[in-house]
């Protein structure tokens, strides 16, 4: 039956199987992204209480630190120890904020959809240029 199809009737054929071709592709992208947010959702939740709970923990010890250190040195040198604790307290916050700006501008959601999606189009690019 093939040999009696016309130039375009096997061209119709070939656009279909070419669409079929790319929309197997495209939902194939499409199941990688939904996995990949899925992925970051339940690692971002995770995360998100573990870095509350341990915000809390680390708030109370740095109060009853900072109460000690003052209490130790309240007959003699009261004002240096409430100064130095609050110059600690926020060098320590300055720092720990420019870190997890640094961390937050690091790119990593759909980042293996994007690496997928790039390879796609190099191997579709090559294939054009081979049929030239």
């Amino acid at each position: 039956m093939a040999a009696s199809q016309g130039p375009a009737q096997r061209l119709f054929a070939a656009g279909k199987q070419l669409l079929g071709s790319l929309l197997a592709i495209g939902e194939t992208r499409l199941r990688l992204v939904i996995l990949e947010v899925e992925e970051e959702r339940a690692r971002l939740v995770g995360l998100m209480l573990l870095a509350g709970l341990s915000l809390v923990l680390l708030m109370l010890g740095i109060g009853v630190l900072t109460t000690l250190v003052i209490v130790a040195f309240w007959e003699t040198h009261r004002l240096a120890a409430i100064g130095i604790s609050a110059l600690v307290l926020l060098g320590s916050g300055i720092l720990l904020a420019l870190r997890v700006m640094q961390l937050a501008r690091r790119r990593t959601l759909l980042a293996d959809t994007l690496r997928h999606l790039a390879s796609d189009r190099e191997l579709v690019e090559e294939t054009l240029r081979e049929s030239r």
